[in-house]
């Protein structure tokens, strides 16, 4: 019951993180349009709408959360916090289809080059969306790894894809004020391949949670579980899910002479000394054999 609290305070404060990103996306997303309506800019109207988009990885978030905030049920009986991992996998394809998108535009500049109008507002407004989406960047990534959030994170990635555009429009900007065109193209081309690799990198992190990849080095759990009284081996140690969430079963060898009582008593204290080690884990299984004079291999 701790860790199920523990649990739904942890998505309420991923929720709340999310609601202040989705208001200050649709901000920059209002002023761009404010703003490009008032000069008649039709590149500026057409980026705030693109804008108001980059706000649909929040709401997926926000989906996604509600639904890992779950508890357990018949149909799953270890909860539902894998969603959330599920959930940074839909926010990488949302990458990679920003990525395909940078690079049809760059593509497109290649054979339909266009020389864009250069403005101050139009550099006011990207300097301001900059500043405001490093702003989202810091602090969603911080609340991230303080939250251990995949969707948090993995937003915050999301959101620097957005910073890298920004800055190409203005790298842009200056590079045909120089005479030189073709950097317009190069420069979409740069930035969608740190897009794509963005991507990858949340695709790595959550399929390692949901492969079963280890979650801890089992010497540590068995340095751990080995100073417990009455534990004479420890081995055959295995992990898996999130850092923050993960299940753990181990074997132990005890004396054979200690009865049902005891080893039920050494069960107890060897979860208490598991959790106190390990914040994350949430279910440990515990399988007691009896000591041979031999020592199992790990």
């Amino acid at each position: 019951m701790e860790n199920e609290n523990k649990h739904k305070n942890n998505i309420r404060q991923i929720q709340k993180v999310l609601w202040i990103i989705l208001g200050l996306n649709f901000l920059v997303s209002i002023i761009k349009l404010i703003v490009g309506y008032s000069i008649s800019s039709a590149s500026m109207v057409a980026d705030g709408f693109h804008s108001f988009s980059d706000g649909s990885s929040n709401i997926v978030g926000l989906v996604g959360s509600a639904i890992a905030a779950r508890p357990a049920d018949k149909d799953h009986p270890y909860g539902h916090r894998k969603y959330e991992t599920f959930t940074a996998i839909g926010i990488a394809l949302m990458l990679f289809l920003v990525s395909i998108n940078v690079i049809k535009s760059g593509i497109d500049k290649i054979y339909h080059p266009q020389v864009p109008q250069v403005d101050i507002y139009g550099f006011l407004v990207m300097i301001f969306t900059i500043a405001v989406n490093i702003f989202v960047v810091v602090y969603e990534s911080r609340q991230g790894k303080k939250l251990h959030s995949d969707i948090l994170v993995s937003d915050a990635m999301h959101t620097t894809s957005d910073i890298y555009v920004s800055l190409s429009v203005i790298l842009s900007l200056i590079a045909v004020r120089l005479g030189y065109p073709i950097l317009d193209a190069i420069i979409s081309f740069v930035i969608a391949a740190l897009i794509i690799k963005a991507a990858v990198e949340i695709l790595i992190s959550s399929s390692k949670v949901l492969c079963d990849a280890a979650v801890v080095d089992p010497e540590e759990v068995i340095s751990v579980v080995s100073g417990v009284d009455g534990v004479l081996n420890c081995h055959k140690v295995r992990t898996r899910g999130r850092e923050d969430d993960f299940s753990m079963d181990l074997h132990i060898l005890v004396n054979p002479d200690m009865t049902v009582e005891e080893s039920h008593k050494l069960h107890h204290s060897i979860e208490e000394a598991v959790k106190k080690k390990f914040a994350g884990v949430h279910y440990i299984e515990i399988h007691i054999e009896p000591y041979k004079g031999m020592v199992a291999n790990s």
